[in-house]
């Protein structure tokens, strides 16, 4: 199991420290709070160079790196494409086997959503990325935000139905999905049984009435029913915790107790996983 590098950002910053600058520190945190793995979010390839050596220190593999990527204007998304598997080819010797990517909004938080045209060269562009992915043996997630379930979820449902499940496969981040369409979980579920076969990634995180809880815990989500559903299906995919704070997230413990008890309630839930 292993976590994400945003929610070590936001627990730190809310301690008054920066995770990237305490990184060696910070990455020894991570191992004792029990994880096996560190998902970074990566912009270059030197960003590799740094991070070898410390996941070597502190005993964490890192099979997934999560990178932004620029797809749906076809100008810039060559551009785009090279940066990631520039990235990738160096990521790809240390260990990593799953390239998550975000195809980045029109603007962070904007109203501004993707025509058909901008939503139909970004697909293009996805089979384009996992395609060379998968000729170096790299599997291309696609991961959304809430912003792509706007509009019938068009954006979000267009990356599934308009590539080649050969190469893009679905990183499951189950409480955007849950945000995006409207805090509801039967749009979750209805997500699962669409595109439960194409989940390589899961990430992971919790809400009680629709706030963001200190530890991933019992909360909006029914994770246990979540694991079953893909355990029924035979989908084991790459766990990947990224349990985060915002306004009104309790702050009552120590980022490394809450990174503890996380651990220990999501190895609980997806037991039978291993």
């Amino acid at each position: 199991m292993a976590c994400n590098q945003y929610p070590w950002l936001v627990f730190y910053q809310r301690e008054n420290r920066n995770f990237n600058q305490e990184l060696d520190k910070g990455l020894g945190e991570l191992a004792a709070s029990g994880m096996d793995g560190y998902e970074p979010l990566v912009t270059n390839p030197k960003e590799i160079d740094r991070l070898g050596p410390l996941l070597n220190k502190h005993g964490l593999e890192m099979r997934s790196l999560y990178v932004n990527s620029l797809l749906h204007e076809r100008q810039k998304a060559d551009q785009s494409i090279e940066s990631v598997l520039a990235i990738a080819e160096k990521a790809k010797s240390i260990g990593t086997k799953i390239i998550v990517t975000n195809p980045s909004p029109i603007q962070w938080g904007g109203p501004q959503n993707k025509d058909d045209g901008q939503l139909q060269v970004q697909a293009d562009s996805m089979d384009k990325l996992g395609m060379q992915l998968n000729r170096i043996g790299l599997t291309l997630a696609y991961h959304n935000h809430d912003i792509e379930l706007r509009n019938a979820a068009r954006e979000f449902h267009h990356m599934m139905v308009g590539t080649d499940p050969a190469y893009v496969t679905l990183c499951l981040d189950a409480h955007w999905v849950y945000r995006g369409a409207g805090n509801s979980s039967v749009a979750l579920f209805d997500v699962l049984k669409l595109y439960g076969r194409r989940i390589t990634e899961l990430h992971l995180r919790q809400s009680k009435d629709n706030i963001w809880t200190e530890t991933f815990e019992d909360g909006d989500i029914n994770y246990r029913r979540l694991a079953k559903y893909l355990l029924d299906i035979n989908i084991r995919p790459h766990i990947v915790l990224e349990q985060a704070v915002e306004k009104g997230t309790p702050k009552t413990m120590k980022t490394i107790e809450a990174f503890r008890q996380s651990n220990k309630y999501t190895r609980r839930v997806f037991a039978k996983f291993a």
